[in-house]
């Protein structure tokens, strides 16, 4: 079966009628910012909304294109709280713009600082926690996200495929080195349970056993 006939058949089985997450798609593509795309964002929202998550600490946050379907989640479970973590002052303006477009700001933190760190400084679990940052910075992520997870929360991590590169044996850069390391201290951990689902680069989603 043909993978790109698989991912447009699933971009199409998550279409939206939402004029502001359109808008963020059209700017990805006319800038080629990397985000996720509409389908990983509504599988991002079904397993928040499926594990009752309430708070969600995104490192990596762009201008707010993940940051939208995580608050959509949280609003939808009852209320509570996304950080936004971004290095880029105009990155999280934009961001702020959009989401109070989508009336989504009252379930939204800006912060803009690196992510590893911010997490670190900011107290408290999250139900969710979600990676999208270098790729080089995975392993440290995944280990300081342990930490932080709640028991019964989800650990997800994109571009865990890497637009096939990981399976290049040849492929010694930092970034596919990461990714292996990365995905090697989820998968051999007992406290995660965890499975890669082939949506668009590889979404890894991990479950803190309690």
């Amino acid at each position: 079966m043909d993978w790109q006939r698989v991912q447009d058949y699933l971009m199409q089985l998550s279409h939206h009628n939402d004029p502001v997450l359109s808008e963020m798609e059209e700017f990805a593509r006319q800038t080629h910012f990397p985000i996720i795309d509409r389908a990983v964002g509504r599988c991002c929202y079904l397993l928040c909304r499926l594990a009752r998550v309430r708070t969600v600490f995104e490192m990596g946050s762009g201008y707010g294109y993940s940051t939208a379907w995580f608050a959509m989640a949280v609003r939808d479970n009852g209320g509570g709280l996304v950080h936004h973590v971004v290095w880029d002052d105009d990155l999280s303006r934009k961001a702020r713009d959009y989401l109070a477009r989508m009336g989504l700001s009252p379930f939204v933190r800006f912060t803009v600082g690196e992510a590893i760190a911010t997490l670190r400084s900011t107290p408290g679990h999250f139900g969710c926690i979600f990676v999208d940052i270098e790729k080089h910075d995975y392993p440290q992520a995944v280990a300081v996200a342990k930490e932080r997870v709640a028991p019964g929360g989800l650990l997800l991590l994109d571009n865990m495929l890497f637009h096939g590169r990981i399976f290049d044996l040849s492929d010694h850069s930092h970034g596919v080195e990461g990714i292996r390391k990365a995905t090697q201290m989820i998968f051999s951990d007992p406290q995660w349970v965890a499975t890669l689902l082939p949506i668009r680069d590889g979404l890894v989603v991990a479950w803190k056993t309690l």
